[in-house]
């Protein structure tokens, strides 16, 4: 991206915009910012700017209020307004609805569907507590974390 003159700017622009307890950066476009949002990638961003009926490649910066109003509505409506496939949370446990889930959410969520799974001594729960790989990765070679260990050479 080019750099861009403050100058041009002008006195609304708003460097930090505050979007699902997350904050988007204004001088990235709207689409590549709402990537900023967890849970949200550039897929779901490019269809959360068509829902609200914003241009996704003007800079986060230049949105009014009621722009930014548009988009915060969007995405709490997003997990209704597209395909099943497109939601990250899919036939949830408890209420087996499809849900699109962001910000703190997709933390809280993750913990505790681990939490789930250790509780139930399942071996993906044990795997994830003793913080090995889950999905029959290698383990000899790979992975390692901390003093790394190895052949030695002799001398």
């Amino acid at each position: 991206m080019a750099k861009i003159d403050e100058s041009q700017l002008g006195d609304d622009f708003s460097y930090i915009i505050r979007i699902a307890d997350s904050d988007i950066d204004g001088l990235k476009q709207v689409k590549q910012g709402l990537t900023s949002i967890r849970g949200i990638g550039e897929r779901s961003a490019e269809q959360i700017c068509k829902i609200a009926g914003v241009d996704g490649g003007k800079l986060s910066g230049h949105l009014d209020d009621s722009e930014q109003e548009k988009l915060r509505s969007a995405i709490d409506e997003f997990a209704t307004m597209v395909p099943w496939w497109m939601v990250n949370r899919q036939r949830d446990l408890t209420t087996n609805e499809d849900a699109h889930l962001v910000s703190m959410d997709v933390r809280l969520t993750k913990d505790d569907d681990v939490a789930r799974l250790a509780a139930t001594k399942s071996y993906r729960g044990i795997r994830h507590r003793s913080g090995h790989k889950l999905r029959g990765q290698r383990l000899r070679s790979n992975g390692r974390r901390g003093a790394t260990l190895g052949v030695e050479r002799k001398k």
